[in-house]
């Protein structure tokens, strides 16, 4: 058994609290102790924490930087999972070594490159890896015969902001009017297309969406994890079809995703999204942080947080290979517990001038939570929190 390990998670999804309690069982019996920050006093993920502070709100990158800074070097971190300003934080990576803390995060020039999708589905059609026929639209006149041009191919349209994170902003375009139909039952992505068009020309903000073809099931995020020689340890796809999720290795989701995260240096935890469309496979979209859905690889005997933090920690796991594929599953609703009082939210005028005085206020140390003995996790344990693993929270 080796010595303990600090690892600290910013602002980042609830699901992780499975990434936190896939890492204090890791197969190596290995002390591990989680530091968590986030705005919102009720995140699941502070009280899933061994301490957790609640952040200053309203910083600039360059002041959230200063921040974290100060973290790791009073708490002693020796891993950081960056999620909130990940590149500015990247960009520092020689300071925060400086005080001990390894970055589990892509080098800045990798997460700027993906930052935009416009610029990342370029890159990527130059190194071979098919995309879908895409425009990039900032007006009506824009949106109108990109829509058309997709219509004419017998394609469904959809937009989406052209920079952002999972399905934030999707929505899928009809020419049906209006109507009570669309406020029938639970809400819709689909949008009429006047509304749409009308929205873009009374928009008193900039307009940068992506329009695309809507591209068909089955979705594949394969979870990839790539050491900072480039070299990839890990690429497992997980599968989306409807309500019916599973995993595989097949070459037609591995080669890509391999290839992409290798190429551009895509170092520790990604996550690379293809869909269908037609026969062919094309990329849908790339994160630069670990998946929220991540821990249910667990269900193929692999550990990836821990394997990600062993990388990060100059100890390689070597080529980290299921060695089985878990049965098909569903994901459902789960309980979670929080701290036991809520704490005021910060104030968002505060700034880098008050943050030694208005930094992250402690919230009361608690031990960790009892965990369930190692092993696959229960069907509640595979599903919780997943309403709210699309933001923060």
């Amino acid at each position: 058994m080796g010595s303990r390990v600090r690892v600290w998670l910013n602002r980042t999804y609830a699901e992780n609290v499975f990434f936190m309690d896939q890492l204090r069982r890791n197969p190596h019996d290995r002390a591990v102790e989680i530091h968590a920050t986030h705005g919102d006093a009720d995140s699941p993920v502070l009280a899933a924490a061994d301490t957790a502070d609640l952040e200053p709100e309203g910083l600039s990158p360059a002041a959230y930087v200063e921040f974290a800074l100060d973290q790791c070097a009073r708490r002693g971190i020796d891993v950081f999972v960056p999620r909130l300003h990940q590149a500015a934080i990247a960009a520092h990576r020689v300071e925060f070594e400086a005080v001990g803390t390894a970055l589990l995060a892509p080098p800045a020039e990798a997460i700027d490159a993906f930052e935009d999708k416009v610029t990342a589905y370029e890159a990527v059609q130059k190194v071979g890896i098919p995309v879908p026929p895409w425009w990039r639209v900032t007006t009506e006149d824009e949106l109108l015969a990109a829509v058309e041009e997709l219509e004419a191919g017998e394609y469904k349209a959809c937009f989406k902001p052209a920079s952002g994170a999972g399905g934030v902003g999707f929505r899928i375009i009809t020419r049906a009017p209006f109507s009570l139909s669309h406020l029938n039952g639970f809400p819709s992505p689909y949008v009429p297309l006047d509304l749409a068009a009308q929205a873009v020309r009374d928009a008193e903000e900039p307009v940068d969406w992506l329009v695309m073809p809507r591209l068909e099931q089955p979705e594949v995020s394969v979870d990839c994890l790539t050491g900072p020689d480039d070299r990839i340890r890990m690429a497992i796809a997980r599968t989306k079809n409807g309500r019916r999720r599973g995993f595989s290795l097949h070459e037609q989701w591995i080669k890509p995703a391999r290839q992409l995260a290798e190429t551009f240096g895509l170092h520790y935890l990604s996550n690379i999204q293809f869909r269908m469309l037609g026969d062919e496979p094309v990329l849908m979209d790339v994160n630069t942080r670990p998946a929220g859905g991540l821990h249910q690889l667990s269900l193929c005997g692999v550990n990836a947080p821990w394997a990600a933090v062993q990388l990060a920690l100059g100890e390689d796991p070597g080529e980290v290979v299921p060695p089985f594929l878990g049965t098909d599953y569903t994901v459902v609703s789960g309980l979670r517990p929080l701290r036991a009082v809520s704490l005021p939210r910060q104030r968002a005028e505060e700034t880098a001038d008050t943050l030694q005085d208005a930094s992250a206020v402690p919230l009361p140390a608690l031990p960790a939570q009892a965990t369930a003995p190692v092993g696959l996790p229960t069907a509640n344990s595979v599903g919780a929190s997943t309403a709210e693993a699309g933001a923060p929270a």
